[in-house]
């Protein structure tokens, strides 16, 4: 039976698809309740959720804003205008979808949306992946009824009475493979008895990842071990002209089934995105993070510490990469009692079942609101 406390639900966020994808799973997790209800995504023109959302069977609207340039000033007036218009326009989906509740997950969208829910007396629920909270989201915090955080100790960003700790929603995808490692190993055109090092640097590829693989091949592959390293576009040629002639590497610039490739995994090297990173806790893969120095609020880093605290994640900056990056790889892929440990402390900080957890906090909010009407 269908599950009538949704009825029409207001989803705002992207930019990137580390807000993207939670967005997407929320609303999938809202409509697994209720196959009927009406859920409409707002986003910000231009970016990737127009394209995303709409291929994943749900309405958006995009508003005209655009992010602020911190370095150049004086070219933060036509953004201002933006600014002002997505405001307006923000007002107007409110008055006329009038939603039981506006959902934030970060991006440039989110900030006019859910202003706008909480000045028409929306209740609002904000999703904070990072470990450091988001320019946007500490704006809204103030009036929002829920935030919904990644990490334990958000207090220093957000009312405490209002922080529910539910993790990152993760692709449901990467959980249905019945393949063991050494199978997943085969699929792949590897050997299913060596050790396989994954190395990702996100869909536009990590130039300092790329450039240190390429130059440290040698090094890593040693006749142990192998490679499947994911270039990026950007990074395609670089993967090209490294492996020529190696059967122990496979260079590609995308890699479609992520769920075989994280099973086959032995050690994964990768940037510390929000969405990455609660998707290796989940699965419990010792990992090397690479935080990308080129984000808001430095946040990847902050997001690669709070594991590395813990004795979850090797960590190494970019600035350090190139010489340090390499040994690290070739000391834990030479150490499997290494990867043993760190497999099993970053196991310990998964939080599953993450979109059922921030629906359960937008149906209360929803009920305490019809009994209050």
């Amino acid at each position: 039976m269908a599950n009538q406390t949704f009825q029409r639900i207001l989803i705002s966020g992207g930019g990137t698809g580390g807000h993207i994808f939670p967005a997407l799973s929320i609303a999938a997790a809202i409509t697994r309740r209720n196959p009927n209800v009406k859920i409409l995504f707002v986003g910000a023109l231009g970016r990737m959720e127009m394209e995303r959302v709409p291929a994943a069977g749900y309405q958006i609207v995009g508003l005209p804003v655009a992010g602020f340039d911190r370095k150049r000033l004086w070219r933060n007036i036509p953004v201002l205008f933006k600014l002002w218009r997505s405001m307006r326009q923000a007002r107007r989906i409110v008055r006329e979808f009038q939603p039981q509740i506006a959902i934030g997950v970060g991006g440039y969208a989110s900030g006019p949306t859910l202003k706008a829910a909480q000045r028409a007396g929306v209740p609002t629920l904000l999703q904070e992946q990072n470990s450091y909270a988001g320019v946007t989201n500490k704006l809204l915090a103030a009036k929002a009824e829920a935030i919904c955080t990644a990490y334990p100790g958000m207090e220093r960003f957000f009312p405490a009475e209002v922080i529910t700790l539910t993790g990152n929603p993760v692709r449901a995808a990467l959980f249905q493979v019945d393949l063991t490692p050494q199978q997943a190993k085969q699929a792949l055109g590897f050997d299913p008895n060596r050790p396989l090092i994954l190395v990702v640097g996100g869909s536009l590829g990590a130039r300092t990842i790329n450039t240190c693989i390429a130059q440290g091949l040698d090094t890593l592959l040693d006749g142990h071990s192998q490679l499947l390293w994911q270039t990026g576009v950007a990074g395609q040629q670089i993967g090209i002209d490294a492996t020529k002639g190696r059967a122990d590497v496979r260079a590609t610039a995308f890699i479609s089934d992520m769920a075989t490739a994280y099973r086959a995994a032995d050690l994964v090297v990768s940037r510390a995105g929000a969405g990455t990173i609660s998707e290796l806790q989940l699965l419990g893969k010792p990992t090397i993070l690479v935080p990308s120095p080129n984000v808001a609020e430095d946040h990847q880093r902050k997001n690669a510490l709070a594991l590395a605290d813990n004795h979850a994640a090797s960590m190494i900056l970019d600035a350090d990469a190139h010489a340090k990056l390499v040994p690290e790889i070739h000391r834990l892929i030479s150490d499997s009692d290494a990867r043993k440990s760190l497999s099993e402390n970053i196991l310990k900080m998964a939080l599953p079942n993450a979109d059922e957890r921030i629906v359960d906090a937008a149906e209360q909010i929803i009920l305490k609101h019809q009994k209050s009407k």
